[in-house]
């Protein structure tokens, strides 16, 4: 297999394209600083077609690894024929080739092995060559087999053993089992039954079957939770004469023989026995991968949309997070996130202190002139919005509120990083600081959660760890990078997914900016242990130093352009001091309008990298979050019982999964926009129409309320004409 022509057709790009990419990520670079600054010779491939390359890149390689550490065992066994070669190096997956090392691989004690050990391989073969006639015959050959010192008491367990042999010869060929795991995909099932006769989430597959080749993905998953809690019995079954048949055809040889009785037998146990319960085993963990990795797919894009949310920029918040016995903890935190101060109150039962509760909340309100109250939507949030709602309205301010997911707020506030940033507070205050944080700035606070925490995902607690935790890692990653970073103002955490700095590059940056005062220019990262050269060429360009004196350390700009980007200024007759005062938002316009293929000629670069460099000339600082919608405030309570079929309101796409789009319409349970309700047009993929944080405008479908479930539609009203 040559793996940049099988890169080039899999992702369907050019082969130089393809090589020159793989040389950049086998040289160490990071995706996030190929995406940006190397645009030029991947062909400005973006940081998704990035990935799949740097995955299918690392699938590859391992199947050669595979590839070549099964020659050398069968090599060393004196069996690799030429053949056996050739099979192996046409073999297009680690399956494929695990299913030819299959006869050669050291056994444990099989009926078959047994059986050899007895001596009993010379009637196998003659059974399985299903000649017209034999000389000796088959039963006196079988006879002349029998040994009681070997364990063969009589012809008939001669026969049997023979039969054994051939059984697993039959399951160990390679080109068997693919062709019956072909079969089995094409006409099997997948079918579960109730396990015990007891309500749960999984009634709907107490009796189900569907074709494995049309089961979606989310129901492999929820079978396969149902069958971990031992709710459902979960089987793939096919029609046996369609298999065994097929097997036949394969085995048995046309023309009359006395041994086909004896083949047969043979087949029918060899798929009975070994190769049935062996294709369902790998069919359902291939229906597991296949599902899983659809998951974090959805789980990526939703994290990806999360993290992107426009901030709430310029605002002073008072993070909330509600509670019973304990009270509701409150922590005002400025426009920078800096923590003013912190209260508890007990509006809530069982205390119910509501005056009181009032007039520690004005008192937050006016001291710090709090725009934004964030309520977080755990225990006791309906209760809270009832009393925030009921105190806004009593006080004559501008304050507003929004309720915030609390999804991984108390796995933040639990964790080593949290107790580190506030020492002296408790679980419930650090809880309402990262609330009223992650309002502010979403990247910058969630960033500090294990991504499988925040919820927008589904099953995710199913899939394998470390396949989660690589993408989810890279969507942080991409996100931290293409939004940038204040060298001055970032944690540790935000750092640590920087291009080229690591957990310990990130701390060594904090303490140096602890112990030194701020960065004054992106260069002086270089006098921080721990990044090298290598690593500032990754990072620098992700950095931000606003106070900086070089304008262009504010800009997505790399130090290593630095020359080019004031050669354009010059061009144009600009000076710093007019990108310092945003006076070059025409500057793309002039750079296409002078031929900026030609222009970068000139200016001995790329023709993406001038036009990246134009734009953020244009824009310096500018944080791309800005362009998306800003989180929709209240003022007042919605509940569900106010809700009523066909009402039109809008609301926050919270989470997208396979089957629809969960929408928060502000009463404390989100609504369900079924796939089919998303668009009047079909929709094959809910991602095509609805991301996390989409403000969209929604219809009541139906409300139950006591289970808690709404129905939402997105689907264009139609009025009906009336004769």
């Amino acid at each position: 297999m040559n793996i940049i022509e099988t890169l080039a057709r899999d992702l369907n790009l050019q082969v130089e394209q393809t090589e020159k990419t793989v040389a950049l990520i086998d040289e160490g670079n990071t995706i996030p600083f190929i995406a940006r600054y190397r645009k030029e010779v991947t062909g400005s491939l973006d940081d998704t077609v990035l990935r799949k390359l740097e995955e299918r890149l690392r699938y590859l390689r391992n199947i050669e690894a595979r590839r070549q550490e099964v020659k050398n065992l069968i090599a060393a066994q004196e069996k690799l024929t030429p053949e056996i070669e050739r099979a192996i190096d046409n073999a297009v997956t680690i399956t494929e080739i695990d299913d030819i090392y299959r006869p050669f691989r050291p056994k444990r004690k099989t009926r078959a092995s047994v059986a050899r050990e007895k001596g009993l391989e010379p009637l196998a073969a003659a059974l399985i060559a299903q000649e017209a006639t034999y000389t000796p015959t088959l039963e006196e050959l079988a006879a002349s087999l029998v040994d009681e010192e070997k364990g063969v008491k009589t012809p008939e367990e001669a026969f049997a053993g023979a039969m054994d042999i051939i059984a697993e010869d039959i399951s160990d060929n390679a080109e068997y089992r693919k062709s019956i795991r072909s079969l089995t995909f094409k006409h099997g099932e997948l079918v579960s039954k109730a396990a015990k006769e007891e309500s749960s989430v999984y009634e709907q597959y107490y009796d189900y079957s569907e074709r494995i080749n049309k089961v979606p993905g989310h129901r492999v998953l929820a079978i396969n939770r149902g069958e971990k809690e031992e709710f459902l019995k979960v089987s793939i079954t096919v029609e046996t004469d369609i298999v065994l048949n097929h097997l036949f055809s394969l085995v048995v040889k046309a023309g009359e023989s006395p041994a086909k009785k004896y083949v047969a037998a043979a087949v029918t146990d060899s798929y009975e026995r070994l190769i049935a319960p062996s294709v369902e085993r790998e069919l359902r963990s291939d229906l597991f991968d296949t599902a899983a990795e659809g998951a974090i797919v959805l789980f990526s894009d939703n994290l990806h949309h999360l993290l992107m949310q426009s901030p709430l920029k310029g605002k002073t918040v008072l993070g909330y997070d509600p509670g019973y016995v304990n009270g509701c903890k409150l922590a005002v935190v400025d426009k920078t996130g800096k923590v003013l101060d912190t209260a508890v109150i007990y509006p809530t039962k069982p205390r119910q202190r509501i005056d009181e509760s009032k007039r520690v909340m004005k008192r937050l309100i006016l001291a710090h002139g709090v725009d934004v109250i964030a309520i977080g939507n755990g225990t006791a949030s309906r209760e809270s919005e009832k009393f925030v709602a009921e105190l806004l309205r009593e006080m004559d301010v501008k304050t507003k509120y929004i309720i915030v997911s609390e999804s991984g707020a108390s796995v933040y506030s639990a964790s080593k990083l949290a107790a580190e940033e506030f020492p002296d507070f408790d679980v419930m205050q650090r809880s309402a600081v990262s609330i009223a944080r992650r309002l502010q700035d979403p990247l910058a606070e969630l960033v500090k959660i294990d991504p499988k925490s925040i919820g927008v995902g589904q099953y995710q607690h199913d899939m394998k760890p470390a396949r989660l935790d690589e993408a989810l890692s890279g969507v942080v990653e991409d996100c931290v990078n293409s939004v940038g970073v204040d060298l001055n103002t970032a944690s540790h955490s935000l750092l640590s997914y920087i291009s080229g700095i690591n957990a310990v590059s990130a701390k060594n940056i904090v303490k140096y900016r602890e112990e030194n005062g701020e960065f004054r220019t992106r260069a002086e990262v270089l006098k921080v242990p721990r990044i090298g050269a290598k690593a500032y060429e990754q990072c620098a360009g992700f950095l931000r130093v606003p106070g900086s004196k070089e304008v262009l350390d504010n800009t997505g700009v790399h130090p290593e352009s630095y020359a080019a980007a004031k050669a354009l200024l010059d061009h144009f007759g600009y000076t710093a001091e007019d990108v310092r005062a945003g006076k070059l938002s025409d500057i793309g316009r002039k750079v296409k309008a002078d031929g900026s293929k030609k222009l970068a000629e000139q200016l001995g670069i790329g023709e993406p990298t001038l036009l990246d460099i134009a734009a953020e000339l244009e824009k310096p600082g500018r944080d791309l979050r800005d362009d998306f919608a800003p989180p929709i405030l209240s003022e007042d309570v919605l509940e569900l019982s106010d809700l009523k079929p066909g009402q039109v309101l809008s609301g926050t796409v919270r989470n997208v999964v396979e089957f629809g789009a969960f929408v928060d319409i502000g009463v404390h349970q989100d609504g369900l926009v079924h796939i089919s309700e998303l668009s009047d047009k079909f929709v094959k993929d809910p991602r095509t129409v609805v991301a996390v944080g989409d403000v969209v405008r929604v219809r009541v479908l139906s409300v139950d309320v006591q289970k808690k479930r709404i129905a939402l539609s997105m689907k264009t009203m139609k009025t009906e004409e009336k004769g």
